[in-house]
């Protein structure tokens, strides 16, 4: 989701457009039933990092990997609460925390100072329009990280073009074409 998040960011900038994204939850541990695997998450990011954004998640740190990320799910829920550019302006934040400088989005200190910054009130403990995001990602057929929804049409993962290998290893690619047609979705 990261590398399709600020691509996406990127060329709105680019473009001088003003959309924000409504970035709804699809926390992994519960849709897997697990919290995730953080070295395995470095090992994805590694793949990913090798074949195709090395410009992105520089300071990743696996140590640093938080053993939940529902509370900051929570903040990023109650921030749109607040507006749509404040819910997206923390949704991007907490993963440039977490993939450019390594720090742990499952710390309560640091949620509740991003909550400040951003001027939201959040009980961090409230998992109930986590779970509704979860549950609306449902009902629209979301079948993974990333899934965007345009007003005409589903895109998963648009950025780039992910399989596993037999070596246990992902290979990635990026989906110029894929991209392409989910920017004119967005951006006409």
């Amino acid at each position: 989701a990261h590398v399709s998040l600020r691509r996406f960011v990127d060329e709105r900038t680019r473009r001088g457009s003003h959309e924000h994204l409504h970035v709804l939850a699809w926390p992994l541990e519960v849709v897997n039933g697990a919290p995730m695997d953080a070295e395995f998450i470095a090992e994805e990011v590694d793949d990913i990092r090798r074949q195709v954004a090395d410009d992105l998640f520089v300071g990743f740190d696996v140590s640093a990997f938080p053993s939940t990320t529902l509370p900051a799910l929570a903040l990023a829920h109650a921030a749109y609460q607040r507006s749509l550019e404040a819910g997206e302006a923390v949704s991007l934040e907490l993963r440039r925390l977490l993939f450019e400088q390594g720090v742990d989005v499952s710390d309560p200190d640091v949620l509740l100072r991003l909550a400040d910054d951003h001027a939201v009130e959040v009980d961090l403990d409230d998992r109930s329009g986590v779970l509704a995001d979860h549950a609306a990602g449902q009902a629209r057929g979301v079948i993974g990280s990333p899934h965007f929804f345009t007003a005409t049409d589903g895109f998963f993962c648009p950025a780039l073009d992910i399989s596993r290998g037999d070596d246990g290893h992902l290979h990635v690619g990026r989906d110029v074409a894929g991209f392409d047609r989910f920017l004119r979705s967005c951006f006409g």
